[in-house]
């Protein structure tokens, strides 16, 4: 549905995007993630009609778009700042885009009250000004007014960041179904790991203006392309020393390994090596508890599943065994 083929952007003598391809399908709920710099919004803005590449094109459904007006693109667009007029009512708002497309006063009111109802905003609310609303009101506010013109795609660019932890959650759940009742094809920004591997249904991980991978949750997080999306994609162990030495690792190259993969106390197996050591400290979550253990030298963190019987102290020595179809290994 949304193309990118060989986009490039500089701004003066700086290149923000070097040669970018992606191709999001209908539907598709895509997301662009990367440490701040890095390119992700920049193409994101590109998409939207912000920024104009000086390489490449942009297309939807097979049209070129490159250099279509904003307005004239029919894309939805949710800012981290949710740019709401604060003075505003919140029906006001949500109305904004359908009065400047000149719709009849009861259209404009039965739509912005149907989308109202689908993001679960009261008529009380409506009524009230935006500034009046808490910070996960006004996001839905700001998806309302995003979706109620029918775009056939919406851009989200952080619309998360500003909120707590714990609300920050529950909008991810909420904003996850929303998305699949409505079939809209999203395009979401964002730095937070957890968020893109909760939310997507593919990843594309910038670097520096480049994408380092294109894939499922899954695909980038236990089959990391290239060893930045290795580290910058949850938590990871580097293997040297005495682990990398039993495992036979070519020293040539980096070796990592993903938390949970790193076992305790396991039996031996034929593609396993074993290896003393010690508790240094753990970390109490409930669902599962996270380890440091200093093992051949050096400190290996583990994640395991809280059965509520097994549970290592700090000083308790412990064996930890790593299969070595489990490591990913990527030239230096």
């Amino acid at each position: 549905m949304i193309k990118l083929e060989d986009i490039v952007v500089r701004f003066g003598d700086f290149e923000a995007l070097h040669n970018i391809n992606v191709e999001v399908g209908e539907g598709e709920f895509f997301t662009f993630l990367g440490p701040s710099g890095c390119g992700k919004t920049t193409t994101l803005r590109t998409i939207t009609g912000f920024i104009e590449p000086v390489q490449g094109t942009v297309s939807v459904k097979g049209e070129d778009i490159t250099h279509v007006p904003i307005e004239k693109r029919n894309i939805g667009i949710v800012f981290q700042s949710y740019a709401l007029f604060p003075t505003m009512t919140v029906r006001d708002n949500i109305a904004f885009g359908l009065k400047v497309k000149h719709l009849k006063k009861d259209e404009v009111e039965k739509r912005v009250r149907e989308i109202a109802r689908k993001v679960d905003l009261t008529d009380d609310q409506l009524k009230k000004a935006v500034s009046q609303l808490s910070g996960g009101q006004q996001q839905r506010v700001a998806i309302a007014r995003a979706l109620v013109t029918e775009p056939s795609i919406i851009c989200m660019d952080e619309p998360l960041s500003n909120l707590d932890a714990k609300l920050r959650v529950q909008l991810r759940n909420e904003l996850k179904k929303m998305q699949q009742e409505f079939g809209i094809t999203t395009i979401y920004v964002t730095h937070d790991q957890e968020e893109a591997l909760t939310l997507s249904d593919r990843i594309a991980v910038f670097n520096k203006g480049f994408i380092e991978q294109i894939g499922t949750p899954n695909e980038v997080y236990n089959h990391s392309a290239t060893e930045f999306v290795c580290n910058f994609v949850g938590d990871i162990n580097r293997l040297d020393g005495a682990l990398a030495d039993g495992l036979r690792l070519d020293p040539k190259s980096h070796h990592f390994i993903r938390l949970e993969r790193v076992r305790i106390g396991e039996e031996s197996g034929a593609d396993t090596f074993r290896l003393p050591g010690v508790v240094e400290s753990r970390e109490y979550y409930g669902l599962y508890i996270k380890y440091a253990i200093r093992a051949g030298g050096q400190l290996v963190k583990a994640v395991e599943k809280n059965d509520g019987v097994h549970l290592y102290r700090p000083g308790e020595e412990v064996v930890v065994g790593i299969h070595s179809s489990d490591v990913m290994s990527y030239d230096a």
